[in-house]
């Protein structure tokens, strides 16, 4: 993958449409979230195959933050930080604690909830004919997708077997906070 430039917010990027602001303050939070994950799992773990995978899908989720930083300008970033990173963290700590089975199917419910994030807020780009939307901002939006596509396919293709019910249970909860988080995100 290329080395993403490194990018300001510019003025135009406080002009956004306020459906937009929205928008690209949950992406932000969830890109601060997702470098948390990762550093939880590699805090906890020590399965070599485990921190290769986190290592890797680490430099990536640094890259989308960075993304995300350049297209939101601080005073529009989420209030919430802090229990951004620190869900982040849990969610990639607690399943490293346990396996590595827990690892990547919490992984692919995280990423399938992003794409299907992505996806919504690109086809509503779409449909914003004669809203004031700087061009870089699709193309944008459609790379992190890509990438935690995937993101989504490593995760899940490391999986060889039926889902134990607690997995099952965590999975639900994971997939219902990611859901929330968005809620929240939007709005503070």
């Amino acid at each position: 993958m290329p080395k993403t430039p490194t990018i300001t917010p510019s003025a135009a990027a406080t002009r956004l449409p306020p459906w937009l602001q929205a928008e690209l303050r949950s992406d932000h939070a969830g890109e601060l979230g997702a470098v948390e994950i990762y550093q939880g799992i590699l805090r906890v773990t020590r399965d070599p195959a485990v921190r290769s995978f986190a290592l890797d899908h680490l430099a990536t989720e640094r890259e989308h933050l960075t993304i995300m930083e350049g297209l939101v300008a601080p005073r529009f970033r989420s209030r919430l930080q802090w229990p951004w990173r620190i869900s982040g963290w849990l969610i990639g700590a607690l399943p490293a604690a346990i396996s590595s089975e827990w690892v990547f199917a919490t992984i692919a419910t995280v990423e399938t909830f992003v794409d299907k994030h992505y996806a919504a807020q690109l086809a509503q780009l779409s449909a914003s004919t004669g809203e004031d939307i700087p061009e870089h901002i699709e193309p944008l939006l459609r790379r992190c997708r890509e990438d935690e596509v995937q993101h989504q396919r490593d995760a899940a293709g490391r999986l060889n077997r039926r889902l134990p019910l607690p997995l099952r249970i965590w999975l639900k909860l994971v997939a219902w906070g990611s859901r929330s988080a968005v809620s929240v995100a939007r709005i503070v």
